[in-house]
């Protein structure tokens, strides 16, 4: 995997990133469960060092170079300022991430990553790490995790738009932005819109009319409305639904991801030209998938309804 060998071979992975709580290390072992049940060799390589209970099968960790509680215990740092001196670190020794990922060779890479979101908004560190996996000839896509339960609230989804377009623009990578815990999405409320609005992001202005009947947000309906324009103006930002427990909403963001980073048009596996011809176009099962998580959301709020009738 030197610099200079142009002829190497390609490798294929992931870089799972996300605010914390969303559900990254989950999916990493989940999604290593899954691929390797499918008959692909997974590599989850842990770069998050704070990180200390992992589920899955670690094959390289940053832990064995830095970690965050020795860094804030010998620096005097925060775990905010302890986790960008981590990336800083890591950075400043890509011999050493080089030698170990080396050692796997022809195996698909997971990433897990920090969760702390201004690593990538704003610093540099981990953007430098992607593209330094780029000249090593990987191809990587980003798999932007966000809980559900923001659809929620129409505030914070906003919220949630504006960080992910801005992580979109700074990693510089193939981006595919993931709902986690659909699962539990019922859990958090009643959306007011049908779910693939949300994953689909459509007509925002009905999300700032729907904020504006908030006394609070009634102020700010102007800043809402701006904020709403350079979302839509860039026209970038959408969603798969993700329920880790579902083997079917798995295969679905995995096939969005593959897409993403090129490895759906590779010869790794045996593939039928009609499986092909699906991924190229692409244009199907985002839908489809989405109908689906919205047939269990309906079926649980009218079972919800039903449940009340029934008290009273």
């Amino acid at each position: 995997m030197s610099e200079s060998s142009k002829g190497s071979s390609l490798a294929f992975g992931q870089v799972v990133i996300g605010p914390p709580g969303s559900g990254k290390t989950t999916y990493c072992h989940g999604m290593q469960e899954f691929m390797g049940r499918i008959g692909r060799k997974v590599t989850v390589v842990n770069l998050d060092p704070a990180n200390e209970a992992m589920p899955y099968q670690c094959a390289v960790d940053i832990a064995e170079l830095i970690t965050l509680p020795d860094v804030m215990e010998n620096l005097k740092l925060g775990p905010n300022g302890g986790l960008i001196y981590c990336m800083e670190y890591l950075e400043a020794n890509f011999d050493w991430l080089q030698e170990k990922l080396a050692a796997f060779r022809g195996h698909y890479y997971l990433f897990d990553c920090p969760g702390q979101v201004e690593l990538y908004t704003h610093h540099d560190a981990l953007k430098n790490v992607f593209a330094q996996l780029a000249k090593w000839n990987f191809r990587l896509a980003a798999v932007h995790l966000v809980d559900s339960h923001y659809c929620t609230d129409p505030g914070k989804f906003i919220s949630v738009l504006c960080t992910s377009l801005s992580t979109m623009l700074h990693v510089e990578l193939p981006h595919v932005n993931v709902l986690s815990k659909m699962d539990l999405i019922e859990q958090y409320g009643k959306l007011a819109f049908n779910l693939d609005y949300y994953t689909e992001v459509l007509d925002l202005s009905y999300l700032v009319d729907h904020l504006a009947s908030d006394p609070f947000f009634r102020n700010y309906r102007r800043l809402n409305e701006k904020l709403v324009e350079v979302i839509e103006d860039y026209s970038l930002v959408s969603f798969v639904p993700l329920n880790v427990q579902d083997k079917e909403s798995m295969r679905q963001v995995m096939q969005a991801v593959d897409k993403a980073n090129g490895y759906s048009f590779g010869d790794q596996e045996h593939r039928s030209l009609e499986a092909l011809m699906s991924a190229a176009v692409g244009a199907d099962f985002h839908f489809t998938s989405t109908l689906a998580v919205q047939e269990k959301y309906v079926q649980s709020q009218d079972k919800a309804v039903a449940e009340e009738v029934m008290d009273l």
